[in-house]
């Protein structure tokens, strides 16, 4: 059985939560795309050119604990608006749709350009501020130099490059369901994302 969820919007949305609850809930394989193009991100930081890296992932260089840094969100952004570089894990991302079982992928182009085809649709999003808020409480036991302010404007320096860049910007998908985390307990959310699954599995 394929059955494919895509979940896209902007940083710190709730949309990496909101993608792993609904995979475990359903039983679905859950890919984080945003971890490819950090890991392109923190090897380009190390002296590796964007292509090469982007050209030689391994699962090893896929360890959220080593890729969740400011520094390597902004390296990774800043590469994703190479299209050589998204061409090149375009196909990792529609491979791993296709598995049997059922796939959830979460990034910032799934509906649009990854998987537009997908059964489901989903844009979590929030507020530019909450969104920081967030982000800072999470950075904060690892970085001791983070500001709320610096990360809001991090935040908002990567949003208006996602939203401008030539190659799949960071918009929803016409038939993509928004979900508005700004006042919504992460409970809320994924029971929503859930419910909405639900529908389109049974239509």
């Amino acid at each position: 059985m394929k059955f494919v969820v895509a979940i896209d919007g902007p940083a710190a949305a709730g949309k990496g939560t909101v993608s792993k609850a609904v995979a475990a809930h359903f039983g679905f394989a859950h890919l984080d795309t945003g971890l490819l193009y950090r890991a392109v991100g923190a090897k380009v930081l190390k002296g590796s050119d964007e292509i090469a890296a982007a050209t030689s992932l391994t699962s090893a260089d896929l360890d959220p604990e080593t890729l969740r840094t400011s520094a390597v969100a902004q390296a990774a952004s800043k590469v994703a608006v190479n299209p050589e570089v998204r061409r090149a894990l375009v196909q990792f991302q529609q491979d791993f749709a296709k598995r049997d079982g059922g796939a959830v992928l979460d990034g910032r182009d799934i509906g649009t350009v990854i998987c537009p085809d997908a059964d489901v649709k989903l844009f979590v999003t929030a507020s530019a501020a909450c969104r920081a808020e967030r982000r800072f409480l999470e950075l904060q036991p690892k970085d001791s130099s983070a500001t709320r302010d610096g990360v809001l404007a991090d935040v908002e320096a990567r949003d208006k490059r996602d939203r401008e860049r030539a190659t799949a910007p960071l918009i929803p998908a016409e038939d993509a369901i928004v979900i508005d985390t700004t006042d919504l307990s992460i409970d809320d959310a994924v029971a929503q994302a859930v419910a909405l699954i639900e529908k389109a599995r049974t239509a």
